[in-house]
């Protein structure tokens, strides 16, 4: 029997994952189980500072005696459960979810997607080739969809919002997980800039009446692009970098350090490449900050630069 334990929890739970017993603080997820145990679930919702939002469906696992597959990210283990983590149920769903996110989204910027989709063998182009981009999605109503054609495979495709010097949305890439939803309201910001607007296929993340950003409620935190998954939020400079080809995050140093904008202490690291910071991050386990900045701190490092 293998026994991984996690932290110092005054009562553990055994259960049984993928032919082994584990024993896990009462309390922890299949997907803390699966990661103690170091086997490594694909996911695109899930983010270590917000709760599980259950939307992107990718790390779903098997429990034995369950009617339905259980996202391994909220599932609470409890004692006796057997989970099966690579089931040929829940390979299917992995890849048929992989091949639907890829057929309709822009992943080209997501971490670790083309490794899950060689593994699960998902291949989005059977679905044909992607339809044309829109320009007019934040213009359609709820009700009014668009027949398909039959010949292509529909996506969110669209032109990148920049609207602003800070940052770009570009929602090609945007998989509605609703972690930036989560940051802007109540789990962190608390400013409600934006919302999920749409209904089925045309549902998309905007502000209030689909006004530009400039002139919406946004604060400029840029804590919704610190959980983006997909890169469907990004840094200008990332973005320009991107564009032009010069965006290689192998060459860049991170060094962590202290903001000086004010007194509270919040944790920086710096991205640099080619002796420029091209961007802004925070440890997500500073005690600060947990990953979140404010305006100052995650974009008021220009005045550094030598332009």
């Amino acid at each position: 029997m293998t026994i991984v334990e996690i932290g110092l929890p005054k009562r553990l739970v055994e259960m049984t994952l993928d032919g082994e017993s584990v024993r896990v603080p009462e309390g922890a997820t299949i997907l803390d189980a699966c990661a103690a145990r170091g086997k490594s679930i694909p996911t695109l919702c899930y983010g270590d500072t917000l709760k599980p939002a259950n939307a992107c469906r990718v790390c779903m696992v098997e429990v034995e005696g369950a009617r339905t597959l259980v996202p391994s990210c909220s599932r609470k283990v409890e004692p006796g459960m057997v989970v099966h983590t690579e089931s040929e149920r829940t390979k299917h769903s992995r890849k048929l979810v992989l091949e639907l996110l890829g057929s309709a989204t822009d992943l080209s910027t997501t971490p670790h997607v083309d490794e899950w989709m060689s593994a699960c063998g998902a291949d989005p182009s059977r679905f044909g080739p992607p339809a044309p981009p829109s320009a007019d999605r934040d213009d359609r109503r709820p009700g009014e969809h668009e027949e398909p054609d039959g010949q292509t495979a529909a996506t969110v495709r669209q032109p990148a919002k920049v609207d602003n010097p800070l940052y770009v949305r570009d929602l090609s890439k945007c998989i509605l997980c609703y972690k930036c939803v989560d940051a802007c309201g109540d789990q962190w910001q608390n400013t409600f800039a934006i919302s999920v607007a749409g209904r089925g296929f045309d549902s998309r993340i905007s502000t209030e009446f689909s006004t530009p950003l400039p002139e919406s409620a946004c604060v400029y935190c840029g804590n919704c692009i610190e959980v983006c998954p997909t890169g469907a939020l990004s840094f200008k400079r990332e973005h320009d970098k991107r564009e032009d080809g010069t965006w290689d995050e192998e060459a860049q140093t991170q060094t962590t350090t202290i903001c000086t904008f004010c007194g509270v202490g919040c944790n920086l690291t710096l991205h640099v490449q080619d002796n420029e910071i091209v961007k802004v991050t925070s440890p997500h386990e500073s005690t600060v900050t947990h990953g979140n900045l404010c305006i100052k701190g995650r974009f008021g490092w220009q005045h550094v630069q030598n332009r």
